[in-house]
């Protein structure tokens, strides 16, 4: 079940208005930096094409708990979500902060498309998500005439999966850990039966 249809199941029984993307905030393109002003050294992370930091910069253009979309290159169409302020190049789509969502909920939401937005990228050249195509994307307010109201369920909504996704990765790594060493059970156990000495040839 992707995050979408959970954040559905925990708005059931709550008055929802689905907003398009593009009428509740604004997607907003970043600005390139040349490889040469980025340095190890600099404070903030400069995102380009992927979630991993290109480099780092003197100066932010985007601040802390900001949602982003990559939209270039073979991560386009990725959904990231900083907790730091941060350079937005032009290599991913930044949501502006809109005092009516709560931003980690916006991630949660944005999440569950993230496979459509995937299949709309296009692959002519290098790889390209248009701006269009999430501005369309549907979002769920909740209480929309109670402002108030909206932000408090958003905020439980943010909890629960915070909370959820913590023990999810927990229960990955646990998994993880256990089948690691399994294997290494495997292979001494393995090594173990072909180190016994082979029997001798048994001549007619």
């Amino acid at each position: 079940m992707s995050e979408l249809n959970y954040l559905e199941k925990l708005l059931d029984g709550t008055e929802v208005e689905w907003k398009a993307l593009g009428d509740v905030t604004s997607v907003l393109r970043g600005k390139r930096l040349t490889k040469n002003l980025l340095s190890a050294e600099e404070k903030f992370p400069v995102f380009h094409g992927g979630l991993e930091p290109l480099g780092y910069y003197n100066k932010s253009n985007r601040p802390a708990n900001t949602v982003m979309i990559i939209n270039v290159g073979a991560s386009a169409g990725t959904v990231g979500y900083s907790t730091v302020d941060f350079w937005s190049s032009d290599g991913c789509f930044c949501l502006e902060h809109n005092e009516l969502l709560n931003n980690r909920f916006l991630y949660f939401a944005l999440i569950g498309y993230q496979s459509l937005l995937k299949s709309k990228v296009r692959v002519a050249g290098i790889p390209t998500l248009d701006a269009i195509v999430v501005n369309k994307l549907l979002i769920p307010i909740p209480c929309p005439e109670n402002p108030e109201k909206s932000l408090a369920i958003q905020s439980e909504i943010v909890r629960i999966l915070d909370k959820f996704t913590a023990l999810t990765a927990e229960l990955t790594a646990e998994l993880t850990a256990e089948l690691n060493m399994r294997k290494k059970q495997y292979e001494y156990y393995r090594d173990l039966l072909f180190s016994f000495p082979k029997p001798e040839t048994v001549s007619n």
